[in-house]
């Protein structure tokens, strides 16, 4: 796992190259590399930042040169011994032992042609001395990111957004439908981009950029014909191994010539990568979270770290348990820079915390149980939604009555919050609505009404592009099982928008690697061949998962309870953020801008501090937001006027 950055005929594109690779040094602590070459009337500059994980000597260092072909990659190829050994029965002779050098002699081999062969996550910009070329390519589901920006011929790219924004001298505009997006969201969807310029390379496709200046894209995976693909080569009653392919995948992503950790919450994802990895790597490490006894008490949480010890205790797991006592003032703004972009998911500063603590331990790489709620129909709102199609049979006199009395229920007193409440508030917000607009509704901040209100009256028509393109994609598939459909929109958007995007960059801030054996793309293959009906059985979600890990874990780990990787947000908005809160209600930059309209922040701060309804997440993201716009817009003398 590194950082990798370059430009393609673009001015200064050394100096350039220099500045973006020593923003990304964090990503790569253990080396540092940089390469150049003509490239039509230019130059080709890559740069790479590296965090050794495979192959520890100088033989995986990077930009890695050889035959004509320059390399700069970030990632991990699970099936790297297997390419290795059809590529040497070809007659390819190897130096060293990285998957660095597997992939740039795959791609001499195949092309373009090796993409859909790769097993890992990956994004790396590979140069041809021959052809003057240059390409980009992402890994199938977006696990990886790469951010890139194209200025006549010219084009720069780079792991993360802060170094294009760090390099273009403060000429890149804010692009606010991305920030419309994110107060829908809590995050940027992956198909836009914060800066209007940048662009993020989408997933499962490449880039080539000719030295004539002709650019070319193509698309080696797509996320949507796989699902399709999925259900056709599965007749019913014909189900996947969901056993045997998770437990391949895990034993697979323990690949590494450093010690692998994993992360434990006591929930059934991470409780079964545990078990699982422990089999192969006896007496592995895991890493746990608690929270301040008073913000759990005041927020209802689960007790996940009993669950977590038992975990470990049964399998032989060295368990560090870290308790979250953060001072959210420092790690607020902190980790709004990290973070790239505008995201308001509290779980990003767990994960942080987590991966400081791993790393000082000596830890370098992480196994996450990520994506197997998106995958198997794991979240709440799976179900809910579900559950909304029998809610919308009942008599609409009696839905109407419960509607009407749930609406006065508080959410929480000055002592302790109401989970319960919050939860019937919550479905009742979306459970009469058609299906692509419930679902939205079941995940996002607003509904449209709320969402107009919120920001400037000019923005209407780009709430409605927001809304809009969250439809086209939900509804961009042909399948007809409601559930998958549902998980297909979950990885399409939530996947890579949120749940890896800040777990890239969270763990990547504490020079950390954090692998997600369910987000790979056997898994995934599986995942789709898998009918709904056997994901959501009774009001049980990820059903096939549960029976699968039935065979590893005791039965009260796999039934228990949802645990949530997430944060004591009420307890922290009303203690510790609070005068932060009114400060940017009065007088942050967003208000000031116009962006955001300050009577309806003050409303929504009214009725959650009331108790009338929980906007603590909303206001978190207000936060978020607010000190990620400051970073973007200060210092650079751009206006910060709105363009949508």
């Amino acid at each position: 796992m590194c950082g990798i950055a370059g430009t393609y005929r673009w001015p200064d594109g050394k100096v350039v190259t220099d500045r973006l690779t020593d923003t990304l040094a964090h990503r790569g602590p253990d080396g540092a590399g940089r390469y150049s070459h003509p490239a039509g009337d230019g130059e080709v500059h890559l740069g790479h930042r590296r965090l050794a994980i495979i192959d520890l000597s100088e033989t995986g260092a990077q930009p890695m040169v050889s035959g004509g072909l320059a390399l700069t990659y970030n990632g991990e190829l699970y099936n790297a011994p297997e390419l290795r050994s059809e590529l040497a029965a070809a007659g390819v002779r190897f130096r060293g032992t990285s998957d660095t050098e597997v992939l740039l002699e795959a791609w001499r081999r195949w092309g373009t042609d090796c993409l859909p062969r790769l097993r890992g996550m990956f994004a790396f910009g590979i140069f041809d001395e021959r052809t003057g070329d240059l390409v980009l390519a992402r890994d199938q589901l977006g696990i990886k990111p790469l951010f890139l920006l194209r200025r006549g011929a010219g084009l720069v790219f780079a792991s993360e957004l802060k170094a294009l924004a760090a390099v273009t001298g403060g000429s890149l505009e804010v692009d606010h439908a991305a920030l419309v997006a994110s107060l829908l969201y809590y995050w940027v969807p992956d198909s836009r981009c914060a800066f209007r310029e940048a662009e993020k390379l989408p997933p499962g496709s490449w880039l080539r950029c000719r030295p004539d200046g002709r650019v070319e894209r193509g698309r080696y995976w797509h996320l949507k014909d796989v699902a399709a693909e999925a259900r056709e080569r599965a007749p019913d009653g014909e189900q996947p191994d969901v056993t045997a392919i998770v437990e391949e995948s895990t034993r697979q992503h323990l690949l590494s010539d450093v010690p692998v950790a994993t992360f434990l919450s006591g929930g059934l994802d991470s409780s079964y990568l545990t078990a699982l990895a422990a089999r192969h790597q006896p007496g592995i490490s895991a890493y746990t979270i608690g929270f301040r006894a008073e913000d759990a008490k005041f927020e209802a949480m689960p007790d996940d770290l009993r669950y977590a010890r038992r975990v470990a205790e049964r399998f032989g797991v060295d368990l560090h348990e870290i308790e979250i006592a953060p001072n959210v003032l420092d790690l607020l703004p902190q980790m709004t820079y990290h973070l790239d972009e505008p995201i308001g998911d509290p779980a990003a500063i767990n994960t942080f915390l987590i991966c400081s603590a791993a790393r000082e331990a000596g830890i370098k790489v992480m196994l996450s149980g990520m994506g197997a709620d998106e995958l198997f129909a794991g979240y709440r709102k799976h179900l809910a939604n579900l559950l909304a199609l029998r809610y919308q049979r009942v008599p609409r006199p009696l839905r109407r009555g419960l509607s009407a009395t749930v609406d006065r229920l508080p959410v929480a007193t000055a002592r302790r919050g109401y989970r319960s409440v919050r939860f019937a508030k919550r479905f009742l917000s979306f459970a009469d609505l058609p299906e692509e607009t419930a679902f939205r509704r079941s995940y996002t901040m607003y509904d449209q009404d709320e969402l107009l209100a919120l920001v400037d009256p000019d923005l209407a028509g780009t709430v409605e592009d927001v809304l809009t393109e969250h439809a086209d994609i939900y509804q961009d598939n042909d399948l007809d099982d409601f559930v998958n459909r549902m998980c297909l929109g979950d990885a399409r958007m939530f996947l890579p928008g949120l749940n890896l995007a800040y777990t890239d960059r969270s763990s990547m801030a504490a020079s950390t690697e954090v692998r997600v054996p369910y987000v790979d793309v056997e898994v995934v293959k599986a995942a789709f061949a898998v009918p709904g009906n056997r994901k959501i059985v009774g009001r049980q979600g990820k059903a096939v998962l549960k029976e699968a890990a039935t065979s590893v874990l005791p039965r009260e780990i796999v039934y228990r309870p949802k645990g949530l990787f997430s944060a004591p947000l009420r307890a922290w908005m009303s203690r510790d953020l609070a005068p932060l809160v009114r400060e940017v209600v009065n007088d942050g930059v967003l208000v000031r801008s116009g962006f955001l309209r300050r009577d309806a922040l003050a409303r929504l701060v009214a009725e959650d501090a009331a108790g009338q309804r929980d906007f603590s997440k909303h206001l978190w993201h207000v936060l978020t937001l607010e000190y990620w716009y400051r970073g973007a817009t200060s210092g650079s003398g751009q206006s910060t006027r709105l363009t949508a």
